[in-house]
């Protein structure tokens, strides 16, 4: 096995463009876990860590740019006041080591279906940044994830940040495991609230092949809330209302039977996650909109 260590990201994508099949390396939380395992042996690793353009973030316009190699532990820190939803999902990921190494571009490369921060990705409407000695293009986080363990990244290609706009509105992010912490999740739920347009987003974590919004839960939601005028008085959602949402969010994803737990136990779970989260999501907003997670 070839270990390629780039110093920039130009050195980087060249060396991804003549050698398409080598894995990217940053915190490697998942990529060593599979090589110890033997679950995998590629024919060439590609060291990110010395890439220092990935590691930062940036504000451009309405958006915070979270550079692909930008540790959790610094997202929490740095960025827990303005991107709560993404930073709630962060403190949730693994122990204090593993959060100090892995990454958000970590986690949405390895695309798998029960990574922490894909639903709070969804609920935000961020994009996703690729590059390659080609060039460089956006995608849509909704349209990044094709099946378990696959996205839209071609062979060449790099995922160098993620645009994440700043949130008008509460967010939310939980999961459910089979312990309180260190754990992976058996299913996972965020939801997002946009006052300015009257709209809401949620979505779910492994409960399905992909991550993915739970599009008939929302418009529900969305017209309720209109219709009561609540968001310009505050009215809280009624227990009938919340029910129905949860309900909605666990209709509409596919989670199966695994060792972590049964399709049915998902979404009885999850139900209840999306009407909890919305209750948070509701007080934060009667509260005065975005809720720092520090």
């Amino acid at each position: 096995m070839d270990f390629l260590r780039p110093s920039s990201l130009t050195e980087a994508l060249e060396m991804k463009s003549q050698r398409p099949t080598a894995v990217p390396l940053a915190g490697g939380t998942d990529v060593m876990v599979e090589l110890n395992f033997d679950q995998r042996r590629p024919e060439a690793l590609l060291d990110l860590t010395g890439v220092d353009e990935l590691t930062g973030w940036s504000r451009s316009d309405d958006d915070i740019v979270v550079g692909a190699g930008l540790p959790y532990t610094r997202l929490i820190d740095e960025l827990g006041d303005r991107l709560p939803g993404l930073a709630m999902a962060a403190r949730t990921i693994g122990s204090p080591q593993i959060r100090n190494r892995g990454t958000v571009g970590g986690n949405l490369g390895s695309a798998s279906p029960a990574g922490d921060t894909h639903p709070a990705l969804l609920v935000s409407g961020a994009r996703v940044e690729l590059a390659s000695t080609r060039g460089a293009r956006v995608v849509a986080v909704d349209d990044f994830y094709l099946g378990p363990k696959r996205s839209t990244i071609e062979s060449d290609e790099l995922i160098t940040a993620v645009h994440y706009p700043l949130p008008t509105g509460p967010e939310q992010f939980t999961k459910i495991g089979t312990r309180n912490a260190m754990v992976i999740a058996v299913c996972s739920f965020a939801i997002a609230l946009h006052p300015a347009t009257g709209s809401v987003r949620a979505a779910v974590g492994s409960a399905g092949p992909v991550p993915s919004r739970s599009s008939q839960a929302e418009e529900f939601l969305a017209e309720e809330l209109s219709a009561t005028d609540s968001w310009t008085v505050g009215t809280e959602p009624s227990d009938a209302v919340r029910r129905r949402f949860g309900e909605l969010v666990a209709s509409e994803a596919t989670p199966i039977d695994d060792v972590r737990g049964q399709a049915d136990y998902r979404k009885h779970a999850l139900a209840v996650l999306a009407r909890r989260a919305l209750g948070w999501a509701w007080h934060d907003y009667r509260q005065g909109g975005v809720h720092a997670c520090a």
